[in-house]
């Protein structure tokens, strides 16, 4: 479970407009384990193996879900709701440190130009995890 706080801003001719997102971040880590049969070759073993390679035994696969708030919200008068999801893989190199990839989805509301309304957003994340 993770705390997040994200600050972006949304450009557009003549108009800009600046979110503060705060959201939970529940993980499920090795997701993929649930596969573990049949004994003999079991089906979560080769999908590592296809999808890290050589790295199968140091992955990490996890799934999340966001959710939470958005500043300013609809109508600058309340939050907006933050919910998403997020798929990715960490690899650990040593102690506290991995590099870490994920796809994420998120769909928030938002107030731009005056109007409430929906975005949604694809985010391809990589980094170095401490």
């Amino acid at each position: 479970m993770r705390t997040i706080y994200q600050f972006f801003s949304i450009h557009a001719e003549g108009t800009r407009t600046d979110q503060h997102a705060l959201f939970i971040n529940p993980r499920w880590n090795n997701f993929i384990d649930i596969l573990d049969f049949p004994k003999g070759k079991p089906i979560s073993r080769t999908i590592r193996h296809v999808l890290f390679g050589p790295l199968e035994d140091r992955a990490v696969p996890y799934v999340g879900l966001l959710g939470g708030a958005v500043m300013p919200g609809p109508g600058h008068d309340t939050p907006g709701h933050l919910v998403g999801g997020q798929v990715g893989v960490r690899f650990p190199v040593a102690g506290g440190l991995a590099v870490d990839i994920t796809v994420q989805y998120t769909q928030y509301g938002v107030d731009f130009r005056g109007e409430a309304g929906q975005s949604q957003q694809w985010v391809f994340l990589t980094g170095i995890r401490y």
